[in-house]
């Protein structure tokens, strides 16, 4: 039997939030609500990110999430798993369930509890876990996110990964902050079909016009429609002033703890206040900033 490559990822997608319960289980309802909404708007799903409070999640849970799209009939080639972990052996797993079930990609930390970590180590990790998985589906985007992970991906990083596995490397979301780095990689691999995903829409525009690939961003969970139509529409007259529109929306969500905020707004959004719910250490946003926050982007619509 032949083995067909996933289609390659591009466009927006969104690091999907992770509803829960009361008692701050996973609602699978929610999930696959939530999901299928932002299919709708032209997003694709980048289940288990830093935004769907991933590592505040079991396997065991991220495994059941997945399934319960999958059982729902939302189609795997647009979801791009959060993968990577700490421990290589659970970083495995779940890469091996994702590209079993058809997955587009997988988007992939490096393992992140010890700083200061050299190349090598770094190398070593994400080529067990490619040798492990073993499987010629396999298609990983890198996730470069030093603020918060505090481990790097270096530029010679890359070039050593690429050199090795070429194809099975596919591209990197950049949540560096530092648009000189996601110009490096536009620069030096998206020729060479590595894709270079930005880490917000805030330079989205910017980003198709050096050839990338897209945005993996966490306003996608509450802006997708908009944030899609600069995708399809960059190219065309008033650009700029759609980038612009985008900025302002996501400034406010900035301006507020950004995971309780967005779940703030779904709440408000759907009349369902279950929604407002994240897992410690994370806190819910207070009734008074989550009415502000409501204030603040009616202004806008």
């Amino acid at each position: 039997m032949s083995i067909v490559a996933p289609e390659r990822p591009q466009g927006v997608y969104s690091p999907v939030l992770t509803p829960f319960n009361e008692d701050l289980s996973p609602s699978a309802p929610r999930f696959v609500e939530h999901c299928r909404a932002l299919l709708e708007q032209g997003a694709g799903l980048a289940i288990f990110g830093t935004n769907s409070e991933a590592n505040s999640l079991t396997v065991a849970e991220k495994r059941g999430l997945l399934d319960a799209l999958l059982a729902a009939g939302l189609p795997a080639g647009r979801m791009m798993p959060g993968t990577g972990a700490c421990a290589l052996p659970d970083a495995v797993e779940l890469t091996k369930h994702a590209v079993r079930a058809g997955c587009g990609g997988v988007l992939m930390l490096p393992p992140f509890y010890y700083k200061g970590v050299s190349d090598e180590g770094l190398f070593r990790a994400f080529a067990r876990v490619i040798e492990q998985v073993a499987d010629d589906r396999l298609r990983i985007y890198l996730y470069h996110i030093p603020p918060v992970s505090g481990v790097p991906i270096s530029l010679p990083l890359i070039e050593r990964l690429l050199g090795e596995f070429p194809g099975i490397v596919a591209g990197i979301k950049d949540s560096s902050g530092d648009w000189a780095n996601t110009a490096a990689m536009l620069r030096d691999f998206q020729p060479r079909g590595f894709d270079v995903f930005a880490g917000t829409e805030t330079v989205l525009l910017d980003t198709l016009r050096a050839g990338g690939a897209g945005c993996i961003t966490a306003t996608g969970n509450v802006n997708a429609g908009p944030i899609v139509e600069l995708y399809r529409r960059w190219q065309e007259d008033g650009a700029d002033d759609r980038q612009r529109a985008l900025n302002e929306t996501r400034a406010i969500f900035q301006s507020y703890p950004m995971i309780p905020a967005m779940k703030a707004a779904i709440a408000r959004r759907r009349g369902d206040p279950a929604w407002a719910t994240v897992r410690p250490p994370l806190v819910e946003l207070s009734e008074a900033d989550a009415a502000q926050l409501a204030q603040r982007l009616a202004v806008l619509s």
